[in-house]
């Protein structure tokens, strides 16, 4: 005989429960991320991309007392604020949880009335662990998720029922990795020193000036005056400077 059940986990199942009520239809959405574009003469293309992550949607109740559907035993149904209260923990914390959607195939019906996978903890263990010769596991879905969304509302006309909508999508564990920036260090190149040691006078030739002589010699042109000044020349001589004078250079 073959039974059905989800069941959402926490922290490596330190926290689990089973839902004591199967929803009617369980919606699991899987999707591309592919785009179209529209080419001249062409038409419509599409490219395809990874797919999105997996959403599912549940939509069920917390009863409020053991209806024959529910498929919880008695020591294991919780009170229907319990149930809320618990996935809201998980919400609040940003981490993700374990959902898990599996069948199991019993060789008789007394192995189900002795309630032996009933607690959600004992059947995520049996899922990996059973010898249960007598026990068949077959897992349908089983990952890690990610609270996207939760609704709930008392049941009207009831004693406490809880109806709910849970949206979940698929979680993928990545990390961080620390990426080292090593900088290129750019070595600028120094200028060699001029080392040829500079004239202490210089010969006037041809069409020489002052501050041709000190542009050329000295780099700057405006210390023509402290050329003047050095070899005491007047400025009615400054147009009137021989070829071959000596001039003292500062």
């Amino acid at each position: 005989m073959e039974e059905y059940g989800i069941f959402l986990g926490f922290n490596n199942q330190a926290d689990a429960f089973r839902l004591p009520v199967n929803p009617e239809t369980l919606e699991i959405k899987e999707s591309g991320d592919g785009k179209s574009y529209t080419i001249i003469d062409l038409g419509e293309i599409n490219t395809i991309a990874y797919p999105k992550l997996t959403e599912i949607t549940i939509e069920s109740i917390f009863p409020a007392q053991r209806y024959p559907f529910v498929l919880v035993q008695e020591d294991g149904l919780k009170r229907p604020f319990e149930y809320v209260e618990l996935i809201k923990k998980w919400m609040t914390s940003r981490r993700p949880i374990r959902f898990v959607f599996s069948g199991v195939s019993y060789a008789d019906d007394t192995k189900k009335a002795e309630g032996k996978l009933n607690d959600a903890k004992k059947w995520l263990k049996e899922s990996s662990t059973s010898e249960d010769k007598s026990i068949e596991i077959d897992f349908g879905v089983n990952m890690a998720m990610s609270i996207e969304s939760f609704s709930w509302k008392l049941s009207a006309g009831t004693s406490g029922d809880i109806e709910y909508s849970l949206s979940l999508k698929k979680y993928v564990f990545y990390q961080a990795v620390a990426v080292k920036v090593v900088k290129d260090e750019v070595k600028v190149e120094q200028k060699r020193a001029n080392e040829t040691p500079k004239p202490k006078t210089y010969i006037m030739k041809s069409k020489d000036n002052l501050w041709k002589i000190a542009k050329e010699i000295l780099g700057d042109g405006n210390r023509c005056w402290e050329i003047q000044k050095l070899n005491g020349i007047k400025d009615s001589e400054l147009r009137k400077l021989p070829i071959g004078k000596v001039i003292k250079l500062p």
